[in-house]
């Protein structure tokens, strides 16, 4: 492993201190020169301040710094004062001293912008190395949600000598989180001798694993060898595994790699390929390989995976792998297996709900039913689809809580005089949502239940259901269920449901689910609308159901939208057998897909079996999430205890055809 190559963080702040306040003088220079240019630019007509207050977030986020000054002027008496002179330093902060970023600190203190600009400030002060600032700051940081600033935090302690290496391998797990600080906190715990060579090939197969080219490329610095060889193996396996494996340790490493990296398209080739190649391994490496080979072969449902996860006994797994070896193992109905490699997990992940339920349901099926009772109560109070699953575990349905006490005029009182909330809600009628939620979840932050639940009702009057939602979810002892799960626009979707015979609960279940009840709401692939539809879907389902004349801008009708979206859902429920497991994933991912994964059981599997092994995370979550409110909403319904396990069935092998279903 390459020892301490480049410069030391000493001399690495000195060159931040030669050349950062250069260049913000240079940007001053630069920017004196545009200003006349943009004078104009900015001159247009506004409507108003709220439209000059876009137009300074617009100029903001594009990191223009002379438009941003010249709106920010024009905004002397905005009403939120504080994202007006947020807005103005965002676009200087590589050039702004300490003293401004303290003096904003001081006058906002307390705020939520204060928090996020505490947030910049650190990452800035990371990045230069400025450890004695960042140590002063950094502990009054209290959203403390970002990665990046937990590997300064960790790096400022490595650099006082202080041990940080346990700490460190429990954070940089996933690769997409890392940024300039993780990155920099690897390196100096290798070039210190706090990582070890396996540390960094660990990070290396985890960035592998997830197709994380330059952090790879800066691994294969600090190991010492060819930033070539590592993105053959990365990006062009089948290249080095045309050759026979090399002697080495780093050699054997990057053979393994490209066997994974292979196994994510072709498995069988990958398994073929190290079975050859046997002899020229370790029993350690060995392990490595099958399990690199044996998470890909899980996360393409393939049969063969259980095989290669038990020659993989002894490998060091990534999160990721941890959990597919027992997803794996659920689905061949391999109990010893489930029980053994949730039991070798890391503390922090076999302590999620999933596992102690899983976990649990593996000492049932031993006969250990006190120890699994013990296990199923610590997670059957717990108001989500494994504490359901539990709660019947224990020999009881799923119910509603009783309804606590109607909020009072009093106790609503100061929450519409909160400015924080104001500044939410002021947020929110500008459409500016990101804003308006960071605004409103600071508040929450101060609240007991008992003004969570007076906060939900503020948000129920002013139609913001998400918030209301989100708020009242936060609750323990109290819970207002018709807060956290209503049901708007009942009468569309009460006679819509009813003709179809559709499961109103399920509708709303999903509906709680995609959108949260933002009738407006838009998602990142275009989806729209209450129901989330994409527009060849709208269009598909509206030819179907001969809504005629139909335009896209319909989609976001409230009635039309309830219209295509639960004709559609019916359609595909029809098409997947009645399931609602199966029909929820195709809802997220398309019928194809869900088609596919039951193809490939090799037996009946409950459905919660099923849906615990979704390969796609996201829909993995959504649908455990839709039939947990599924539930919820028919104990509200019905008024009466409900199953999830009857909701969720058993899902059965059927075979593809040419025959299948037509819908997109």
């Amino acid at each position: 492993m390459k020892k301490i190559a480049g410069r030391s963080m000493q001399s690495g702040q000195e060159f931040a201190r030669r050349y950062v306040l250069p260049v913000s003088l240079c940007m001053v220079a630069v920017l004196s020169l545009q200003t006349s240019a943009v004078a104009a630019k900015s001159n247009k007509s506004f409507v108003n301040d709220d439209d000059r207050f876009m137009a300074l977030r617009d100029a903001a986020m594009h990191d223009d710094a002379a438009q941003a000054e010249l709106h920010a002027a024009a905004l002397k008496n905005f009403d939120i004062p504080s994202y007006v002179d947020y807005y103005r330093l965002k676009t200087r902060f590589r050039a702004a001293s300490a003293s401004e970023f303290q003096a904003f600190l001081t006058q906002y203190e307390g705020s939520a912008i204060a928090d996020r600009l505490r947030n910049d400030w650190l990452l800035i002060l990371g990045q230069r190395g400025e450890w004695d600032t960042f140590d002063i700051q950094y502990p009054q940081f209290l959203v403390a949600d970002d990665t990046q600033l937990k590997c300064y935090a960790l790096l400022s302690k490595a650099v006082k000598q202080q041990k940080v290496a346990d700490a460190a391998r429990a954070l940089v797990t996933a690769p997409r989180d890392y940024g300039a600080g993780c990155y920099s906190l690897v390196t100096y715990l290798a070039e210190h001798g706090q990582f070890s060579e396996a540390d960094l090939w660990a990070q290396m197969r985890i960035a592998a694993e997830n197709g994380a080219l330059p952090l790879a490329q800066r691994l294969a610095k600090l190991l010492d060898i060819a930033e070539k060889q590592v993105v053959t193996a990365i990006d062009k396996p089948t290249t080095l595994l045309k050759k026979t494996p090399e002697a080495g340790k780093a050699a054997h490493e990057l053979y393994l790699i490209a066997l994974g990296r292979l196994a994510k398209t072709d498995p069988d080739e990958a398994a073929d390929t190290l079975s050859r190649y046997s002899g020229k391994f370790s029993e350690t490496e060995k392990a490595q390989g099958w399990a690199h080979i044996a998470l890909q072969a899980s996360l393409k449902l393939q049969p063969e995976a259980l095989g290669y996860w038990q020659r993989a006994d002894g490998a060091n797994l990534s999160l990721e792998g941890y959990q597919w070896r027992v997803r794996t193992a659920l689905r061949e109905g391999e109990w010893k297996l489930v029980k053994s490699a949730i039991a070798a997990m890391p503390a922090n992940l076999k302590n999620e709900p999933a596992w102690v339920y899983w976990y649990a349901r593996a000492l049932k099926n031993e006969g250990k039913n006190e120890e699994a009772q013990t296990m199923f109560a610590s997670i059957a109070d717990q108001l989500h689809f494994y504490g359901q699953l539990a709660l019947e575990e224990r020999g009881q349905k799923i119910g509603v809580p009783l309804t606590v006490k109607p909020v009072t005029a009093d106790e609503l009182a100061p929450m519409e005089k909160n400015p924080g909330l104001q500044r939410a809600l002021r947020f929110y009628a500008m459409n500016l949502r990101f804003e308006g939620t960071r605004e409103w979840n600071w508040e929450l932050r101060k609240m007991n239940e008992r003004q969570h639940i007076a906060a939900a009702e503020l948000a129920r009057q002013n139609n913001l259901l998400d918030r209301m939602v989100n708020t009242s979810d936060r609750t323990k002892a109290e819970m207002d269920f018709s807060q956290r799960y209503p049901t708007p626009f009942n009468d569309s979707m009460y006679k819509t449901t009813q003709a179809l015979g559709l499961d109103m609960a399920w509708v709303y279940g999903l509906i709680r689910q995609e959108s949260r009840f933002i009738m407006t709401a838009k998602s990142h692939v275009g989806a729209s609308g209450l129901m989330q539809i994409m527009p060849a879907t709208a269009r598909y389902v509206a030819k179907k159901i001969g809504l005629g004349n139909f335009v896209p801008d319909q989609v976001n009708d409230i009635d039309t939208n309830i219209a295509l979206g639960t004709n559609y859902l019916n359609m595909v429920l029809t098409d997947l057998g009645g399931s609602q497991a199966l029909a929820s994933a195709a809802y997220n991912a398309g019928p194809g897909r869900p088609r596919a994964w039951r193809a490939s059981l090799t037996r009946p599997v409950e459905g919660a079996i099923f849906a615990e092994t979704i390969p796609f995370a996201e829909t993995r979550g959504y649908v455990k999430n839709v039939l947990s409110n599924a539930t919820y909403y028919a104990a509200l319904f019905e008024k009466k205890p409900q199953s999830l396990k009857a909701r969720l069935g058993t899902v059965i092998p059927k075979g593809m055809s040419a025959t299948d279903s037509d819908l997109p």
